[in-house]
């Protein structure tokens, strides 16, 4: 069988999108020319790789069979390309990142500074539930991830990278304003603003509140805790949010903050991988900065201030 990289790399966007249209818009290739390379890895490899339909195709047995190699192929290209880096100048690599909410609440701060450091290293950043985020990387598809330890890791290596403490927002004048702290069961007769019933944080909080025995009173979900934070300021009803969220919003809505006491209020967000001595070694060199304490990411004008000198 002689499958070249481009055609494992095809392959691979094809069965991600379900689709040989959109998997070969994702490879840079002419439709015709894709559907000839899938074609021609059929007839060599002598087995039927996808099951074409109406609303797309989907790899047969044999095609997650080649998908699953295909990862591990291109996983050790992408190795070796990173390897290559401490020996070779301009050559780029790339890593792409699945990250819960919570975590990217730090990570723009982060790896600004670790990008600046790194000039040839691209991070490829998307935002999913920490349950994706945990699938997603167990099945290849991102180098990285961060997610909430209420997340099941499964088999994945994890390592530690930031908290997460939970915070109730009250609107300016509530009865609760002036406590430091309260717990969660001393809340739950409140109306509340939320976020969508998907969300890893909302679900956390239903299974929490069943604990309790009383029911979560949500009087809008929205989808940004900004929006959150702002409903909560008018009055609509209290929020639950990671307390990097609230701080960020504070100064310019009329609301407080009062800790939830909570044992389970602590989250840890946790660096995972397949495995952290198999990624490529500028993936590695990023897990090291994310989960260092000793990190000093940049601020803005310090950032400009080194892309201009």
């Amino acid at each position: 069988m002689r499958f070249d990289l481009t055609d494992l790399r095809l392959f691979l966007h094809v069965v991600e999108a379900e689709s040989i249209t959109q998997g070969a818009e994702r490879a840079g290739m002419a439709l015709p020319s894709a559907s000839a390379r899938v074609r021609g890895m059929e007839e060599t490899s002598g087995v039927l790789l996808l099951d074409r339909g109406a609303r797309g195709v989907r790899p047969t047995a044999a095609g997650e069979a080649v998908a699953h190699h295909a990862r591990i192929v291109l996983g050790q290209m992408e190795q070796m390309r990173g390897d290559l880096q401490l020996y070779a100048r301009g050559l780029r690599g790339k890593i792409r990142v699945f990250s819960g909410r919570a975590a990217m609440a730090h990570l723009p701060e982060i790896l600004r500074g670790y990008l600046a450091d790194h000039p040839t290293i691209d991070i490829d950043l998307e935002e999913r539930q920490s349950v994706d985020v945990v699938a997603a990387v167990a099945g290849g598809h991102a180098d990285l991830g961060i997610a909430a330890d209420t997340t099941d890791a499964g088999a994945l290596e994890t390592r530690p990278f930031e908290t997460d403490h939970l915070v109730v927002v009250v609107p300016d004048g509530h009865r609760f304003e002036q406590r430091e702290h309260v717990r969660f069961s001393e809340v739950l007769d409140e109306p509340f603003v939320g976020l969508p019933a998907d969300s890893a944080l909302q679900g956390h909080l239903a299974i929490h509140a069943a604990r309790e025995g009383k029911p979560f009173k949500l009087r809008i979900r929205l989808d940004s805790f900004e929006d959150i934070c702002a409903m909560t300021s008018s009055g609509i009803g209290l929020s639950i949010v990671p307390e990097v969220y609230a701080l960020r919003y504070q100064t310019e809505m009329a609301f407080k903050m009062v800790a939830l006491s909570d044992e389970w209020a602590l989250r840890h967000l946790l660096v995972c991988a397949r495995s952290f001595s198999a990624l490529p070694v500028h993936a590695r060199d990023l897990v090291e900065y994310l989960t260092s304490k000793n990190r000093n990411p940049l601020s803005l004008d310090e950032a400009h201030g080194r892309k201009s000198g």
